[in-house]
């Protein structure tokens, strides 16, 4: 990632020896590491939310595709992205289906 190798570290650790202190040295580390550990979960958590979104809008413009083809003669990659939809649709309605059966047995129970 950065080019340093063990003179320069050994440089930085001497300037951060005397800019702060063997007292406060140990507490500046620390607080260096939560910072670059938080941006490095940043940068995955965007990095996640972008192939997310990417892959989205490839699903959609595969059911175009099929869509303008009428579903007929479909090449297996997108049979594979409407299967793909067709499992999320049915992910998304499974928690809709919990509660409208609750509902129904709470009315059915009165």
């Amino acid at each position: 990632m950065f080019d340093i190798g063990f003179w320069e570290l050994l440089l930085i650790a001497i300037v951060g020896l005397l800019v702060l202190g063997p007292e406060r040295l140990p507490s500046a580390l620390r607080s260096l590491q939560r910072t670059l550990g938080s941006i490095r979960s940043y940068g995955q958590r965007m990095q996640n939310e972008l192939d997310h979104e990417l892959r989205i809008k490839e699903l959609h413009e595969h059911l175009k595709k099929a869509e303008a083809q009428d579903f007929s003669d479909l090449s297996p990659e997108l049979q594979r992205s409407i299967v793909e939809l067709q499992n999320a649709a049915a992910e998304v309605q499974r928690p809709y289906q919990k509660q409208t059966e609750s509902k129904d047995n709470d009315e059915e129970q009165k």
